[in-house]
């Protein structure tokens, strides 16, 4: 179930980075500030995730690499359970690496996603490209 906007302001970010949603991923998701680095897109796209913001992922995708839909709400779901960044590799002005592992829940079960993930700005947007998930 997606959380609504009311709900989430004062709940801890999902990402783990601020302590509150409202000062840390909510100013992307949901007010239009746009992410100063690749490691802070990541997050607020871990963030996107676990609240099922489909519109905000495929905007903050690369076009070259985007997908029509996600369908995030298709069942069953993940439930996200945290976020550990690993690195954060800026190799020029315009390209960057973050590599990271997701916890997550599904089915019951346990499973970790663990990838590095390119990004790449953009009339001074960054936007994600693609990843390489490395087996845990």
């Amino acid at each position: 179930m997606a959380h609504q906007k009311s709900d989430i302001q004062s709940l801890r970010c999902p990402c783990g980075a601020e302590p509150r949603y409202i000062d840390c991923c909510g100013r992307f998701l949901d007010n239009g500030e746009m992410p100063d680095t690749a490691e802070i897109l990541m997050r607020s796209r871990y963030t996107a995730y676990t609240l099922h913001r489909e519109k905000y992922l495929l905007a903050t995708w690369h076009p070259s690499t985007c997908p029509s839909s996600l369908e995030l709400t298709q069942s069953p779901t993940p439930h996200w359970l945290g976020l550990t960044v690993k690195r954060h590799l800026q190799s020029d002005t315009d390209h960057a690496i973050v590599e990271f592992v997701a916890r997550y829940k599904l089915n019951g079960k346990a499973h970790r996603l663990h990838e590095i993930s390119r990004f790449i700005r953009e009339n001074h947007a960054w936007r994600y490209i693609d990843g390489d998930i490395l087996e845990n």
